[in-house]
């Protein structure tokens, strides 16, 4: 917004000042990502700006990293790649592996999370509900509870249970995980929400089951999206607990970089975490465009 005609000097040096001051925070914030996209084209092994990349040469940068991501752990990575290449890849590569763990298990704790959560919230936002803030607490407690503490627990539980190194195992506490985002969204969508309609639509004769198919669903969808994609980040995300219960076989993405920090330091890393920061780009994208929608919906906007 530009400065008003009127405004004086001391104003205009504060405005600029202040300017300064949030681009060096969010430079502060934003440099450790930034950073690692231009090294993880370096084609030298090493973390730091090679004197090529310094010069932008071209010959100090490469895609080898990225090659890397696909090639290592298969049994025959220099072979001509054809259409037995990539099935190599697709069933040895270390890194594909991590990753189809990482999205069958975000995928399916995010259903459960999605499914529970909004259910929680529907049930929190009526207003004859008895100790709702109480529940409410008691319900996003896995958000505040320290995440070792949380992965402690659940080593131990699952292993009474014997869900411990399953899959099932995992799906569960990450979905234990995403809950509180679910339940959070979708109560600010339902805060909103004129319960006049649901009162019109049973006056109609419209089941529950109709009402909230046809009446509810339709507005806090927004709300009921964005928890699941915080739902989705949380468990693609998550190392703690997947180092307690996983087996060697369930690594997931993050436990995989783990595992690559401590046993070998490698610049394929760095091509993992780009392509993760891409990721999340595309991720917050689609929830500001579902905030937008939210706003539009509920007439804040036009």
């Amino acid at each position: 917004m530009p400065m008003p005609p009127h405004a004086t000097t001391f104003e205009r040096i504060w405005r600029r000042l202040y300017l300064a001051f949030c681009a060096g925070v969010f430079l502060f914030l934003i440099a450790p990502i930034i950073v690692i996209v231009p090294l993880s084209f370096n084609a030298e092994p090493y973390f730091t700006f090679t004197r090529d990349m310094l010069a932008l040469d071209p010959d100090g940068f490469s895609l080898r990293w990225y090659d890397r991501l696909l090639t290592y752990g298969m049994t025959a990575p220099d072979a001509v790649r054809d259409g037995a290449w990539w099935a190599d890849a697709w069933a040895n590569s270390q890194w594909i592996h991590a990753a189809k763990n990482s999205f069958v298990i975000g995928i399916s704790s995010t259903l459960i999370a999605t499914a529970l959560g909004t259910l929680a919230a529907l049930g929190l936002s009526r207003p004859e509900m008895p100790f709702r803030r109480a529940i409410m607490a008691l319900l996003i407690s896995p958000m505040i509870v320290p995440m070792i503490i949380s992965a402690t627990g659940l080593f131990f539980f699952y292993s009474k249970a014997g869900l411990a190194h399953t899959y099932i195992g995992i799906v569960l506490a990450h979905a234990m995980l995403g809950i509180p985002f679910v339940i959070i969204t979708v109560t600010a969508t339902l805060s909103g929400f004129d319960r006049s309609l649901i009162h019109a639509a049973a006056s109609l004769g419209a089941s529950p089951v109709t009402t909230f198919r046809k009446v509810i669903l339709p507005l806090i969808l927004p709300g009921v999206i964005s928890g699941a994609l915080f739902a989705f980040v949380t468990s693609f995300d998550e190392v703690v607990v997947v180092l307690f219960v996983a087996s060697y076989d369930q690594q997931t993405i993050p436990l995989q970089m783990w595992n690559g920090i401590r046993e070998q330091i490698s610049p394929t890393i760095l091509a993992a975490a780009t392509i993760l920061v891409l990721f999340s780009i595309a991720l917050l994208t689609t929830l500001e465009l579902l905030r937008r929608r939210t706003e539009r919906l509920r007439g804040l906007t036009g």
